[in-house]
């Protein structure tokens, strides 16, 4: 019994299925015992193991006869080795095995683009890019106006001025000094060996003055005057800017003089006088 001694290395741009061949050159035994292993980050898993399937791969594979492993719905995480181990008694040889290499590759999808619409000339600002499906990870790049930013802005004679920078790593395109130069339609593109993909392209505009800002500064001075104003007519109305008549206003009027009579004592139904007259 022997199996095609060769270590093999499928590169998968698909998601449909993938066929790992274990082809068996002559044997002699009726009934081999035959085994796939799924090696990952150097730890062994069974896939194929007493005539079933097992593991992650429970549901979505199966055994081809007379030995090769059909995996369904590959993902990105159906990346591993897979050993194929064949057991033939009746055979002189009485076991080998062949090693496979399966490196899933899955195309980007769109990006998250994230682009100002108005910036001023001499701030910073930063244009970010994101997706998070592609495998292996994406590398991105920046467009203006349907134009391909350069990696290095001095390598250009057209950008030699630009004081961006960009990290293909991670989508980041910073700009530290605004000019009115950098306004433009943007997009991003990520890219990985599978295909590429970008986001629809966004204008940014930049201006002299901070015109945004200074619109949102007066319409909060505007705002704070409406709530003083309101506060101030609530406050009239309940009459709390009424003044209260005091003892030296001008309609104060003094206590009249002393008559000499007595008051005190001349209540109703206890009049009497105080000198005798004659009728």
């Amino acid at each position: 019994m022997a199996l095609q001694r060769l270590t093999a290395l499928f590169i998968l741009f698909s998601i449909l299925a993938i066929e790992l061949t274990c082809l068996i050159e002559s044997i002699s035994t009726n009934n081999p015992r035959i085994e796939w292993k799924k090696i990952k980050n150097g730890v062994p898993s069974y896939v194929y193991f007493q005539n079933q399937i097992s593991g992650d791969l429970e549901h979505r594979a199966q055994l081809i006869q007379p030995a090769n492993l059909l995996i369904l719905n590959t993902s990105r995480a159906d990346t591993a080795e897979y050993r194929c181990e064949v057991a033939a008694i009746d055979d002189h040889k009485h076991f080998d095995e062949i090693l496979i290499s399966l490196a899933v590759r899955v195309k980007p999808v769109v990006p998250r683009c994230s682009v100002p619409v108005a910036v001023t000339v001499g701030t910073s600002s930063e244009l970010r890019c994101l997706e998070n499906e592609g495998f292996p990870a994406s590398q991105y790049r920046w467009f203006r106006n349907n134009e391909e930013l350069p990696q290095d802005p001095k390598s250009s004679p057209k950008f030699i001025n630009s004081t961006y920078s960009i990290n293909a790593d991670t989508g980041g395109l910073k700009f530290r000094r605004m000019r009115k130069e950098d306004a433009g339609e943007y997009y991003c593109q990520a890219k990985n060996e599978a295909g590429h993909a970008q986001c629809p392209a966004q204008l940014m505009e930049v201006y002299d003055v901070d015109i945004v800002g200074i619109f949102l500064k007066v319409l909060a001075a505007l705002a704070g005057f409406t709530i003083v104003m309101v506060g101030v007519y609530h406050a009239h109305k309940h009459g709390c800017f009424s003044s209260g008549k005091d003892h030296t206003g001008t309609n104060y009027k003094p206590p009249a003089a002393d008559d000499g009579i007595d008051y005190a004592e001349a209540d109703e139904g206890h009049f009497r006088h105080k000198s005798s007259f004659i009728i």
